[in-house]
């Protein structure tokens, strides 16, 4: 049985996909996709997703969408750097 908790495993899934992890823990990633359904099908779409978009050309963002989506995270940002009450 697998060591890595599914929240481990998420946390572990970036630097396996870019292969910086030791090999130690890329064998723990590779248990734990093996072993747990949920983890696999997360670790399978995120791979062939990745694979789709490294193939594509950069799109230019419309200055209108850039400064909608710059104006909601900050807003975004604001509100979770207030303190709780």
């Amino acid at each position: 049985m697998s060591l890595l908790t599914c929240k481990d495993f998420l946390h572990a899934l970036n630097e396996y996909l870019d292969e910086t992890q030791d090999a130690e823990l890329r064998q723990e990633v590779e248990k734990h996709v093996n072993e747990c359904p949920n983890c696999w099908v997360v670790f399978d779409t995120t791979r062939k997703t990745l694979k789709v978009f490294k193939g594509m050309e950069p799109q230019v963002i419309p200055p209108e969408v850039h400064g909608r989506l710059m104006e909601r995270l900050q807003k975004k940002m604001a509100q979770r750097q207030k303190p709780a009450p």
